[in-house]
């Protein structure tokens, strides 16, 4: 999970919008939809008050595991969400890889019929 998505999904656990997240980094809701959206580089300064606001452990943000590791009152539903958070991109992920292959696919069909025509005999 890359950091912008665990910032993401961190403020979803929090039940903030992204203008509750500008409001409390002093940014624009544009400003802050681009670093969610990961269209943006993060100085190591707005990272930490990133992670300040959403009560996470700099270093959190940056684990290279899928998990999101902070502190909150009702952990199981927490880790129930964070799993199906962790889930869902995984699923994007894959969905993207099919549409991918699919429209291979139709290429090289394409392809294979203009061999064909092309391979076919000339009528007289």
């Amino acid at each position: 999970m890359e950091i912008h998505e665990k910032i993401s999904a961190i403020r979803h656990l929090r039940g903030w919008s992204q203008e509750d997240m500008a409001a409390k980094l002093n940014l624009s809701k544009n400003g802050y939809a681009k670093i969610e959206r990961g269209e943006t580089d993060i100085p190591l300064s707005r990272l930490k008050e990133v992670a300040e606001v959403l009560g996470v452990k700099l270093k959190n943000l940056f684990d290279t595991d899928e998990k999101i590791f902070f502190s909150s009152h009702d952990h199981s539903n927490q880790y129930n969400y964070i799993c199906f958070l962790t889930q869902q991109i995984e699923i994007k992920q894959e969905l993207e890889k099919a549409l991918l292959l699919l429209e291979q696919k139709d290429k090289e069909i394409n392809y294979l019929k203009e061999i064909i025509q092309l391979m076919k005999p000339e009528k007289t």
